[in-house]
C-alpha cells in the first residue's frame, strides 16, 4: 500500500534511473496528453511531495502522478521484459538510452507547468519526508478540529502529508489510544509526541524494502493487517473495523486492550489484508 515512505522510494527509483538523461521515448496514455511529446527533454528531477510523485522537466514542464491503492512505477533496463501489469494498465513511458520507467495503473497523470505545481500539491500539510516538515504546525492542523476521529485527521493529507492507513492504525497503537478518539481528546503528553512519531516511523522504513513499526523480523507491524491474530503486547485478539464515511473502504486496526476508548458497534469479521 503506497504511503509516503513507499512514495519517497519509487521518486528515487525514478531520480536514478532519468535524472540528469535526455528523453528518447514519452508516451503518456490518458486521453488529454496523449499527444504530449517529451522527447528530446532532460529530466531535471523526480521528487516526492507526500503521495504525489513530481517529475520535472527542462523547458519548464511537471509530469504530476499519484498512485493511490494501485499504481506503481516500474524501471526496466533496456532489454529487461516489462512485469508490472498487462499493456492496457500502462499509462505511462519515459525512456532514455539507458532505462526505461513505466507508470502501471495511475489513477492521477497530468503535465503542467513547473511554476503551476501548487495548483496540484499546495493543499498538502507538512511533508513528514520532505524539507518543508514543522511539526508545530502539523500538530495544529491535527488538533483544528477537536471533534474529529484521530485516525480521520491522521489520513487528511491537508494536515499533514504521507500518512496511509497502515500508519494511521501503528501511530495510533503506538500512542495507545483508539483511531476513533477525537482529536481533542488526545492527551497532551501523547498528542506532543505524535509528529515526531510519525516521522521516526516513515524516516526508519523510507529505506527498507519491508516496512517494519516493531523492529521483529516476522512480526512487522503492530496491528495492521493481523485481526484476529492476538497482540504482540497484551495476546488480546486485534480487531478491525471500516472508519470514515462510507465512500470509502479503509480498514483500521486496533487492539482493544492496549488501546481504550471508542470503538465502533461492528467489527469485520474476516482478516482484511
Amino acid at each position: 500500500m503506497p504511503e509516503g515512505d513507499t512514495v519517497w522510494q519509487a521518486a528515487r527509483r525514478l531520480d536514478d534511473a532519468l535524472a540528469g538523461k535526455v528523453l528518447t521515448r514519452s508516451d503518456l496514455r490518458v486521453p488529454r496528453f496523449a499527444t504530449a511529446d517529451l522527447t528530446g527533454r532532460v529530466v531535471l528531477d523526480v521528487t516526492a511531495r507526500g503521495k504525489h510523485l513530481l517529475t520535472r522537466f527542462e523547458g519548464g514542464l511537471t509530469l504530476h502522478s499519484h498512485l493511490r491503492m494501485d499504481g506503481s512505477w516500474k524501471v526496466y533496463g533496456n532489454g529487461q521484459r516489462w512485469s508490472g501489469g498487462p499493456g492496457h494498465q500502462i499509462r505511462a513511458i519515459l525512456g532514455n538510452t539507458d532505462r526505461t520507467a513505466v507508470g502501471y495503473r495511475l489513477p492521477v497523470l497530468e503535465l503542467l507547468r513547473t511554476a503551476d505545481e501548487q495548483r496540484a500539491v499546495g493543499h498538502l500539510g507538512p511533508d513528514l519526508l520532505g524539507p518543508d516538515w514543522d511539526p508545530d504546525q502539523a500538530l495544529a492542523n491535527i488538533l483544528q478540529d477537536p471533534a474529529r476521529e484521530l485516525g480521520e485527521a491522521l489520513l487528511d493529507q491537508r494536515n499533514l502529508a504521507g500518512i496511509g492507513n497502515v500508519y494511521k492504525s501503528e501511530l495510533c497503537f503506538l500512542l495507545g489510544v483508539t483511531p476513533w478518539l477525537p482529536a481533542g481528546a488526545l492527551p497532551a503528553d501523547r498528542a506532543e509526541k505524535l509528529p515526531a512519531l510519525a516521522k521516526k516511523l516513515l524516516e526508519a522504513n523510507r529505506d527498507r524494502p519491508i516496512r517494519s513499526t516493531t523492529g521483529r523480523r516476522g512480526q512487522d507491524l503492530f496491528v495492521y493487517g493481523r485481526a484476529p491474530r492476538p497482540c504482540l503486547r497484551c495476546r488480546t485478539s486485534i480487531r478491525v473495523a471500516d472508519q470514515g464515511d462510507g465512500s470509502r473502504e479503509r480498514p483500521t486496526y486496533w487492539c482493544p486492550t492496549c488501546q481504550p476508548g471508542p470503538a465502533p458497534a461492528t467489527t469485520r469479521r474476516r482478516r482484511t489484508d
